[in-house]
């Protein structure tokens, strides 16, 4: 993999395909779009991921919820992505059980639920991670000892799966610059460039951290840029018929597992207005999640507000009794905007959960594809649409390559996951990496590194055996290393502290000072590897401190 600065000297001036915006659609159509043979650029105005798709509720999973609302489609295509994921990325992609607790006073009996499993099992041809349970109230009290029991009469147990949202998102994007692809992070579209017939057929795109400016034109130009969907068709044409998107915004909290200690997903309806939302075990956290509302701001802005939290807690505590969670207890929270689609008929009469969560390819007359709407789960075969989409430009202007294959990106397994055992044995793997680092690694730190790496964990753990202050942890009495740092660099594109903190090792999320205590040290190494001076070192510092404000920022509110 090349460095962030490299891609973007490797920016050329014509590229078969070009994808603007790196989260997990447009990471996942570069990476379709590489692996077939086409010459491919994904530009991102910031860092992978930084939208969306590292702010999801972190579930590859196929709606449950969704059979309420008839959308057997989507529910269908989701499990059967699920199993393809569980095929190519097991090291990202994890079965969680899912608790479905039903009291007396649920909207659904217990019978009903039940049947619904079954539908949902059969949807997915009975290749569920496990086959589902109906757990009594007694099995309830020792699967999970703190949820409220009064009035329980039930609780189906299924499974579906967990995953590591951003690094899902940026092993796509490795494995599209591995078959060549060009992956231009901080590189910001500034305008189209258009033939005499009104027609996209290029960008201007400038480099975010080294200015400058590069004219790259394409076959086939493509808006994968979730909330900024709109912004972004707004540059190439006027909006007539009013916006593509109701973008609705989703609020997290991450609490201790000391403070909440659940062994599976809890499934919750807030006590309020009856919104799905779940307590999600989380290594030594958990989360819980999530909000849907309406947001109309800059989706750069997007953040919890004290509202949001105690809407949270008010419903974890509903559930847990007596666990007593207060402001105080919340170490972190993340916040992001799903991209739906707005409902054609129904226009904003719609209700925020009831919005489809179905993706669509829109082709304007400028020959701009926009892709937006969908779920986390079926980035893969929305991608491969959007990719079908873009080689049907390519033949009728006759630029389509002889010698293009077939993707196989439900076959081909992503980075991490070659060579990983077949019996997805994550401590054997994780005993590989302890040895590669030569006895400087810890038992907790080898299990990170094999579940956030996967196989290339054991190059991490190199790195650490050969400079032992790269074993070192980045925050005291935490299992991330410095190693990881050097490797965010040199291998994952990482460019500014903010990579490495929020979407590279998640200690934004998971330390207790949100990793503030160790920025110098990380800005530092990133100096070093990086060649900032003073200034641009204590620029990047400044930044991740601002990031962390905007998200805490609900605490003075």
């Amino acid at each position: 993999m090349l460095t962030r600065a490299e891609m973007w000297d490797g920016l050329g001036d014509e590229v078969d395909v070009l994808v603007i915006g790196g989260g997990i659609t447009g990471a996942g159509i570069a990476r379709d779009a590489a692996r077939r043979g086409l010459k491919t650029a994904l530009i991102e105005m910031n860092d992978l991921a930084w939208g969306t798709s590292s702010r999801s509720s972190k579930l590859v999973h196929g709606g449950l919820r969704y059979l309420e609302q008839y959308e057997f489609n989507l529910v269908f295509e989701a499990v059967s992505e699920r199993r393809i994921l569980l095929d190519i990325a097991p090291h990202l992609v994890n079965p969680l059980g899912f608790l479905f607790p039903v009291y007396k006073n649920s909207r659904h009996k217990l019978w009903l639920i039940n049947a619904g499993m079954w539908v949902y099992e059969g949807l997915s041809l009975f290749r569920s991670p496990r086959r589902h349970r109906s757990l009594k109230r007694d099995d309830v009290a020792r699967e999970e000892p703190v949820l409220g029991l009064d009035g329980l009469t039930g609780a189906p147990l299924y499974y579906d799966c967990s995953t590591d949202d951003a690094r899902l998102t940026l092993e796509n994007a490795i494995d599209a610059a591995r078959q060549g692809a060009v992956i231009a992070t901080r590189a910001k579209v500034v305008s189209f460039v258009k033939d005499e017939s009104s027609r996209v057929i290029g960008v201007v795109v400038e480099d975010q951290l080294g200015g400058g400016l590069k004219e790259v034109r394409a076959g086939a130009v493509i808006n994968a840029t979730g909330p900024w969907t709109d912004r972004t068709v707004s540059m190439s044409r006027p909006l007539t018929s009013g916006p593509l998107l109701r973008p609705t915004k989703g609020i997290h909290i991450v609490v201790s597992h000391d403070r909440l200690p659940v062994n599976n997903a809890v499934v919750c309806f807030h006590p309020k207005d009856g919104r799905v939302l779940f307590a999600i075990p989380w290594g030594d956290h958990t989360y819980v999640g999530t909000t849907d509302t309406d947001y109309d701001g800059d989706p750069k802005d997007v953040a919890a507000t004290g509202e949001d939290v105690d809407y949270l807690l008010d419903a974890a505590n509903g559930y847990f009794p007596g666990r007593d969670l207060g402001r105080s207890d919340v170490i972190s929270t993340w916040s992001g905007l799903r991209p739906l689609m707005r409902p054609a008929s129904q226009g904003d009469g719609v209700d925020e959960s009831a919005v489809s969560r179905e993706h669509q390819i829109v082709v304007g007359q400028d020959g701009l594809i926009t892709i937006a709407g969908g779920k986390l789960t079926t980035y893969r075969r929305m991608a491969a649409e959007v990719v079908d989409t873009a080689t049907k430009f390519l033949r009728l202007s006759n630029r389509l390559p002889e010698s293009l294959g077939p993707a196989r990106t439900d076959q081909e397994p992503l980075p991490g996951a070659v060579g990983w055992p077949e019996d997805d044995d994550h401590e054997r793997v994780a005993k590989q990496i302890e040895e590669a680092g030569s006895g400087r690694l810890s038992a907790r730190t080898a299990r990170l590194l094999a579940n956030t790496y996967g196989m290339r964990g054991m190059d991490v753990a190199r790195l650490a055996a050969a400079a032992p202050e790269l074993a070192a942890p980045i925050v005291e009495g935490r299992p991330e290393i410095m190693a990881q740092v050097d490797w965010a660099v040199k291998e994952e594109l990482a460019a500014e502290v903010a990579d490495v903190m929020v979407r590279r090792t998640q200690l934004f999320y998971r330390a207790s000072d949100q990793g503030l205590s160790a920025v110098t040290a990380v800005a530092a190494r990133m100096a070093t590897l990086l060649g900032w001076d003073d200034d641009r070192r204590e620029a990047s510092e400044e930044a991740y401190r601002d990031e962390v404000a905007l998200h805490a920022a609900w605490k003075q509110a």
